[in-house]
């Protein structure tokens, strides 16, 4: 189930990338130091180059920190859109349903399969239409 994750930690729907920011210098052979802005003062500004991707000025590509609410423990709470698809997975001795959901600044393409009945609890107003598909 998702729900609060901490920014920077790894996760399938952590925000991948940000707003572009200028690297300040170059920290060994793998490293950069980046001029973060005044709401990521608590990160630690040193990013190895994996975590870095060149900008390309496409507006598109870039989501930013206001749109993200990251809150002062540098944590922010993934936002539910809409329920995708359905399925039920037949075990051996029940049945458990799972939805697709699409989140918030997310493409359709990383949207997740979570339990259906954890979501009703977490965000019943998903289902409150009656048109979870089938």
């Amino acid at each position: 189930m998702k729900g609060v994750m901490r920014f920077g930690n790894k996760g399938k729907l952590s925000p991948q990338y940000i707003v572009p920011y200028k690297i300040s210098k170059r920290i060994g052979n793998v490293a950069y130091e980046l001029e973060l802005s005044q709401e990521l003062g608590a990160v630690h500004p040193v990013f190895h180059i994996s975590m870095l991707k060149k900008y390309m000025d496409n507006p598109s590509l870039i989501i930013p920190t206001e749109d993200i609410g990251i809150n002062d423990s540098l944590s922010y709470e993934e936002i539910p859109v809409q329920i995708l698809d359905r399925q039920v997975r037949k075990l051996r001795i029940k049945e458990v349903t799972s939805v697709k959901v699409l989140w918030r600044n997310q493409f359709v393409e990383v949207a997740t399969w979570e339990a259906e009945e954890d979501m009703k609890k977490r965000y019943p107003h998903l289902f409150e239409s009656g048109e979870v598909p089938n």
